[in-house]
């Protein structure tokens, strides 16, 4: 079991550590704040890609029976690389969030504290929250009370992970002074189009697909269901709705400021900073 989790245990704080390394020879007028963001996009961007192929080749495997068919990387997936990257990421996310005030000259920031700790989790609660839900969740779902069963839904899951390599994108872009550039308008495009699909349509889809395995409606599919299946797809569907207003709601206002150019105002520095900080 240990050598298990030590692929992901080693992957990804290496790749972290390479990044971290490599960028500011390359980058010299980056800030540590800058170099931190940028490698934690990265690596968030290589877990999801392989996310997303782990869930394409589990759906493949296993759309003959949805309920029964087997793949072994619906369980092993989550046992060598999920857990491993979502402790990670929380620790990735603290960094960001640290050396971003620490550039920004706050006093409490000068070193690691239970303060900085404590400011993190309040600032960034929701995102804190969805990677423990999946860490005490999904993983006690996937390798212990599913009876073996379901595989395919789990590769839906993992599937949720293809917006993510957009997202990133659009973050790096903006750290290279290319906000104003068509890639990074058609890559906004691409994370409207690819979270909608992911993380929002995939919930009813998989409804859908079970109702279809038993012969049922759609709209009876979740009374056939126990009660934790229900709540478990609620808690993860609903951040991903609020994050997906919230994407909307900020690729209106780029959208509505390229249309009509003028000098920067407040409400354009708060999207710029929204744009740099939010998940």
């Amino acid at each position: 079991m240990l050598q298990v989790l030590g692929c992901g245990v080693v992957v990804f704080p290496g790749l972290f550590f390479l990044f971290r390394k490599v960028l500011p020879s390359i980058y010299k007028h980056w800030t540590d704040a800058d170099v931190v963001l940028v490698s934690e996009r990265l690596v968030s961007s290589v877990h999801a890609i392989m996310a997303t192929t782990a869930g394409a080749i589990v759906v493949a495997t296993c759309r003959g029976d949805v309920i029964n068919d087997r793949h072994w990387l619906a369980t092993y997936f989550v046992i060598w690389y999920g857990v491993p990257y979502m402790a990670y990421d929380i620790f990735a996310m603290y960094l960001s969030h640290y050396y971003r005030f620490r550039v920004k000259g706050h006093e409490e920031y000068k070193k690691h504290s239970w303060g900085t700790v404590n400011s993190f989790v309040r600032r960034e609660f929701l995102l804190v929250l969805h990677h423990i839900a999946l860490l005490t969740v999904l993983l006690p779902v996937t390798l212990f009370l599913r009876k073996d069963q379901g595989d395919y839904f789990i590769g839906c899951l993992f599937l949720t992970e293809l917006s993510t390599p957009f997202v990133s994108l659009g973050k790096i872009l903006i750290q290279l002074g290319l906000q104003d550039c068509q890639v990074h308008k058609a890559n906004g495009g691409m994370v409207l189009f690819t979270f909608f699909l992911c993380r929002i349509a995939l919930f009813p889809y998989m409804y859908w697909v079970y109702g279809q395995h038993y012969g049922l409606p759609l709209y009876s599919v979740p009374f056939h269901l126990p009660l934790t299946a229900n709540l478990g797809n609620l808690c993860i569907m609903a951040p991903q709705v609020y994050w997906f207003v919230l994407l909307c709601r900020k690729g209106f206002r780029l959208y509505r400021r390229s249309r009509n150019p003028g000098p920067p105002d407040a409400t354009n520095a708060a999207v710029d900073r929204s744009a740099k900080g939010d998940q």
